[in-house]
């Protein structure tokens, strides 16, 4: 989910901790408690950190290392001991369980939508990307300002954000059978396709799809349950070639390689070499693929430059490329 989301989930977290005589017994535990609700649902992406070095290195680590399951326990831990020096006469083992739980839900979350995480690594170190929830989902957001605002004019906060939480919940399971609806219109359309990805958008009757076969790939959408298509596409694998053999060892295209599973390829001969370039095609907006990777090398297959990240007109793309030329 973004930045806004995951702040007001803190709070909401650290007002359902009141439930717990423990925290709200102490008026002490209770601003604790709070602190780190508010750390805890932040901390997993302060691999954010990451884009002041490269889109590259962003993209290939955001969601992973600091989502997975030693970091769940990790984050907590630090945040906790981190509190209690700050102030020593608290509860640690409250302390540190409502930090947890805030931790957790937060990558619980981040497996709801087309970005997704690695949330169960090392054990199991693929992406989950679920596509079920937008990274901004405006109902979820509004829920935690509303539950908010309540608790604020008086209402008691545990019980106002358990009920916020159980109509979230409700909300979840409603998203997840209109994504399996669209899933089973694509396959009963296409029982020979091997993926199907679909994407949320921001409007809850219209999903991004993409359905690869064998041979073919298709970009659509579904929108009040029917599929309208946009363009379709030889599927064609990366094949052993020397041009996209040296791309490949370029940290950006590598990056896009280690995230995208949905995407086409094409190369080109230029004045300087040679250009490779992917697209993913899970992110079609207005008739445009904005989320490339492109290497571009000499005719001695070194890399000139190379890119990776979101682009929407080829004016940003040049100046992104044009520093690393030699």
């Amino acid at each position: 989910m973004d930045t806004g989301t995951h702040v007001v989930m803190g709070i909401a977290i650290g007002g359902l901790a009141t439930l717990d005589p423990v925290v709200a017994g102490n008026p002490e535990m209770t601003q604790a408690v709070m602190i780190g609700a508010l750390i805890g649902s932040q901390a997993p992406d302060f691999d954010t950190v990451l884009k002041l070095r490269n889109n590259a290195t962003y993209i290939r680590n955001h969601r992973g290392v600091t989502h997975s399951i030693p970091a769940w326990f990790i984050w907590p831990t630090l945040i906790t001991l981190f509190l209690y020096l700050l102030m020593p006469n608290l509860n640690l083992y409250h302390l540190w369980t409502w930090t947890f739980f805030a931790v957790f839900i937060h990558v619980f979350v981040d497996i709801f939508n087309a970005y997704g995480t690695k949330a169960f690594s090392p054990f199991y170190p693929k992406w989950l990307a679920l596509g079920v929830i937008n990274i901004f989902d405006p109902f979820i957001f509004i829920a935690h300002i509303v539950a908010i605002t309540l608790w604020r004019m008086g209402l008691n906060p545990g019980w106002t954000f358990l009920t916020m939480f159980i109509v979230i919940a409700a909300y979840y399971f409603w998203r997840i059978h209109e994504q399996r609806k669209v899933y089973k219109t694509l396959k009963s359309f296409h029982p020979e396709a091997t993926h199907i990805f679909t994407s949320p958008t921001f409007k809850w009757n219209l999903w991004h799809c993409v359905v690869r076969t064998k041979v073919k790939m298709y970009v659509a959408e579904s929108r009040n349950g029917k599929i309208n298509y946009f363009e379709t596409y030889p599927f064609e694998p990366i094949p052993e070639d020397i041009v996209i053999d040296a791309a490949k060892k370029d940290a950006n295209l590598s990056a896009f390689l280690s995230f995208s599973p949905a995407y086409r390829w094409a190369i080109s001969i230029e004045e300087h070499g040679y250009s490779v370039k992917f697209i993913d095609l899970r992110y079609r907006s207005k008739g445009y693929y904005p989320f490339v990777a492109i290497v571009r090398l000499d005719e001695n297959l070194q890399v000139l430059s190379s890119y990776t990240g979101w682009i929407y007109n080829t004016d940003t793309l040049k100046r992104k490329l044009r520093p690393l030329e030699t």
